[in-house]
């Protein structure tokens, strides 16, 4: 068995996917002052899903629309006024993206012919879209500029992100430049921090553009038919099983479900069942608002209202198991019921006790429900790549199957858990029977367990409300 899972791992691609994710629209503008001159040079990347929106545009009009963008969003001011931009007629580029999907990258020229004494820079070009936003200050001649923005330019213009994580991710939209006559010299706060060996930027690496994504790297050779399709198929789900152990995916909530309430293997199948319909689901909706409402929803925009939307499933299932243990605890105030009353359910709920069983301890449908679809609800990016990939190549078929077969490592890796889950509670009750735990230690898991799932849910809605406010 540790061969054949050996094996699977040895034909699954390296994980080196763009880190700013597939809808990430980056910019930077570098910034050069010389006597009698000011030189800028705005770059555009834009990575696979926005580069897909745009497809039905030719490479001349996709230029024309950034050099546009850039006109009326750049701003230059120059001792206290606006000037007019003259961008440049530039260079457009598709590299090769994930998935076999194409990039765009632009660079635009713009020269302004003056003397200046002060100089800001403002970029207001795609706004409210994710990504990478830098000013960059570089060397000219004949000058000596105190700035406030960076000299360092870790991304080698934006051409490699090796290092650089999401929580990395930068937003600099406005730099202020200080001149006087000099010999070619920058200084301010942050160049002189950055000039130290530590603060060094890491090694460049042109071919590091945009590493293959497993999934998609895996869609990339079905399509071209590369490789045994069996294998294809036990990849796609691998990746899918190691993608689930990344942080997210609800594994937390979905213990704690589990161990709160009297739950069975049939359960943790169940959950997984839900899981991988949810994320398959997930990733087809994604795509038709991809392609078909693009104009009025940016795909990004819905993910901060997923996780919103799990966020608050959470929430209500962990309610609902709050009033599920309320009701039974009113219901049993009293004295003990006899035995003969213990089949009757005077509330039609099956909340009551019988022949010592606790019905409000019995894990629900729709509580399983709540469970799977929050954790399966947001579709992983890359996914969505592959579908995008998949429609452009005409290979509909073999893109749904990698996509289902990926869910499917995801809910396998969520039963795995659910069912250990269930199988180490049963033996911590064995060992309790043995080692003659007190009941009121025993009965006080549950009552964590639906603390631990209020708590998560409610973190997590916390934290989705900033985001669609």
């Amino acid at each position: 068995m540790a061969g054949v899972v050996a094996a699977l791992l040895l034909c699954i691609p390296d994980a080196s996917a763009h880190p700013l994710g597939n809808f990430s629209v980056n910019h930077q503008t570098r910034v050069k002052i010389s006597r009698d001159r000011i030189d800028l040079l705005y770059i555009l990347d834009q990575a696979e899903i926005p580069t897909f929106q745009e497809r039905r545009l030719s490479g001349r009009e996709t230029l024309r629309r950034k050099r546009e963008e850039v006109r009326d969003n750049l701003h230059l001011i120059v001792d206290g006024k606006r000037v007019a931009l003259r961008v440049g007629t530039g260079r457009i580029a598709f590299p090769r993206g994930q998935g076999g999907l194409q990039t765009t990258r632009v660079e635009l020229p713009i020269v302004h012919r003056a003397r200046a004494r002060l100089v800001e820079v403002r970029d207001a070009t795609f706004l409210g879209r994710v990504g990478w936003t830098d000013i960059v200050a570089e060397r000219g001649r004949g000058t000596a500029v105190r700035t406030s923005v960076s000299s360092i330019d870790p991304t080698n213009r934006l051409l490699t992100y090796r290092g650089i994580t999401l929580q990395d991710v930068t937003d600099q939209r406005v730099g202020r430049f200080a001149v006087a006559a000099g010999k070619g010299t920058l200084a301010g706060p942050r160049v002189e921090a950055e000039r130290s060996p530590q603060a060094s930027p890491p090694p460049s690496d042109p071919s590091d553009r945009t590493g293959e994504d497993g999934l998609a790297g895996l869609f990339e050779d079905a399509s071209a038919g590369e490789g045994v399709f069996v294998v294809m198929l036990l990849a796609a789900f691998g990746w899918g099983a190691l993608h689930a152990l990344s942080p997210g995916h609800g594994k937390a909530m979905v213990a704690a479900y589990l161990v709160g309430t009297r739950g069975a293997p049939r359960h943790a199948v169940a959950l997984g069942g839900i899981v991988t319909v949810t994320h398959t689901i997930g990733v087809f909706a994604l795509g038709l608002v991809t392609l078909l409402l693009s104009q009025w929803i940016l795909p990004e925009d819905l993910y901060p209202w997923l996780n919103l939307a799990a966020g608050l499933l959470i929430v209500a299932v962990g309610v609902s198991i709050v009033a599920s243990r309320v009701r039974w605890a009113r219901a049993h105030r009293g004295p003990a019921p006899s035995p003969d009353a213990g089949h009757e359910h005077p509330d039609g709920h099956g909340e009551h006790a019988h022949d010592g069983h606790r019905h409000d301890l019995d894990p629900t449908w729709r509580g399983l429900a709540g469970m799977g679809v929050s954790a399966g609800i947001i579709p992983c990016p890359s996914a969505l790549v592959v579908l995008l990939a998949a429609i452009s190549q005409k290979e509909v078929g073999l893109g749904l199957v990698l996509i289902t077969a990926f869910s499917l490592g995801l809910a396998a890796t969520i039963t795995v858990l659910g069912l250990l889950v269930v199988q180490g509670k049963r033996a911590a009750a064995a060992a309790g029977s043995r080692l003659r735990v007190p009941g009121r230690v025993i009965a006080v898991l549950p009552v964590l367990s639906t603390l631990v799932i209020l708590a998560l849910g409610i973190v997590l809605t916390a934290k989705a409300v900033p985001d669609v406010v």
